[in-house]
């Protein structure tokens, strides 16, 4: 498994109502690539939003990075959305269950 957190605040003047429907775009393309596995958001109580997905391996999670429309996403996130963002990779984390 390969694992991707994305830590990020958004910009206060944002247009909601577009990056929502962006954010669901996206999410749906990537139900729809190889090696997909889970997507989850989580919204703090400080405003930082953290979005976790979950890949069959490196390249499905390399190969989503390439795909043309998240690439035009990606940069309106660096250009409209997102005031900070930082994202940490895995592969193979340690994992443990209850039960």
């Amino acid at each position: 498994m390969y694992l991707v957190v994305f830590r990020s605040r958004k910009r206060a003047d944002i247009d909601r109502a577009a990056y929502d429907a962006q954010a669901q775009a996206m999410e749906t393309l990537a139900r729809q690539q190889p090696g997909y596995l889970s997507f989850k958001s989580y919204l703090a109580d400080d405003g930082e939003t953290v979005a976790i997905s979950e890949w069959r391996d490196k390249g499905a999670a390399k190969a989503w990075g390439r795909v043309a429309e998240h690439n035009v996403a990606q940069a309106d996130g660096r250009a409209r959305w997102y005031g900070e963002y930082t994202i940490f990779a895995c592969e193979n984390p340690s994992i443990h269950r209850f039960p």
